[in-house]
């Protein structure tokens, strides 16, 4: 597995004031959440020493009626430089601690070009339960230097996706949970219909996950096994929104599999339209 991905705890808290480490808080409420719970509050309650806010939310196309989809290259790179987040830092990625949307924040950033990214093992749950140190209110930064461009090729959209159900051309792996793949469970987003992609193979993005990591490489072959999942052919993540499809594509970078792209509409545009196909039950690769 690429050491990379993930940095420890202690390996961080010998760089906290290194300023070529960047760190950024990727907290996110799942889909559907109903509550009072306000994140950039709890950020400023809480947080590791020197991180920034990466609003998912905010910081994604909002022009777009989807939810999470890429912005402009041009809108990211300013709001990065803005955040203090600089191309030529190590980007320090964390999050609650589920890997639940950690991951999308390390692709985006992945793909823009950043070259040193990498996600704190455990997120914040690991760094309390360390009884490291959090600051409060908001960073002092200042403003980065970001011109990043993102490689669209590994990304896909609508149309591409249509032809690959038509075409089989490459697999599509869809990290919902297991319920609302084959249609038993209502989707958390209104208006969606229920189901999934024809063709798709169903790996739930939590079944990838344990204490805030990617579980052992064996572990997760066997994941994608199970499911029908063949590493040596083109792969395509979707999910919900295109939030935890990011950890299927974690899964697979630390498996050395490099051809894979992100379908960033998923689930919200393909269920969301009533001209694309739909397939209910288990599914198969």
């Amino acid at each position: 597995m690429h050491a990379s991905l993930f940095i420890s705890p202690e390996w961080l808290t010998d760089r906290l004031d290194d300023p070529q480490v960047r760190l950024i808080d990727a907290r996110m409420l799942p889909a559907g959440y109903q509550g009072p719970r306000d994140l950039y509050q709890e950020y400023l309650a809480g947080h590791l020493p020197g991180a920034v806010f990466f609003d998912i939310e905010a910081l994604s196309d909002d022009a777009s009626p989807l939810p999470h989809m890429l912005p402009e290259a041009d809108d990211f790179s300013r709001d990065m430089a803005r955040l203090g987040i600089s191309e030529d830092q190590h980007l320090v990625i964390y999050d609650d601690g589920s890997l639940f949307s950690a991951p999308r924040v390390w692709w985006m950033l992945r793909i823009a070009g950043v070259a040193r990214v990498s996600l704190l093992a455990g997120g914040l749950a690991g760094w309390q339960q360390a009884g490291l140190p959090l600051a409060r209110g908001p960073a002092d930064t200042a403003p980065g230097v970001f011109s990043g461009r993102f490689a669209m090729d590994k990304v896909r959209d609508i149309d591409q996706v249509r032809r690959l159900v038509d075409e089989r051309g490459a697999q599509i792996v869809d990290a919902r949970p297991a319920a609302r793949f084959s249609g038993q469970a209502p989707e958390p987003r209104p208006g969606l219909r229920l189901g999934h992609i024809p063709g798709s193979a169903n790996v739930p993005w939590s079944t990838l996950v344990a204490d805030g990591r990617l579980k052992p490489e064996d572990e997760l072959r066997a994941l994608f096994a199970a499911a029908g999942v063949d590493l040596d052919r083109p792969l395509v993540a979707s999910c919900g929104s295109g939030v935890t499809a990011a950890v299927v594509v974690l899964a697979l970078t630390a498996l050395d599999v490099g051809d894979v792209a992100l379908y960033d509409g998923s689930w919200s545009e393909w269920g969301g339209r009533d001209d694309t196909p739909i397939a209910s039950g288990a599914g198969t690769a």
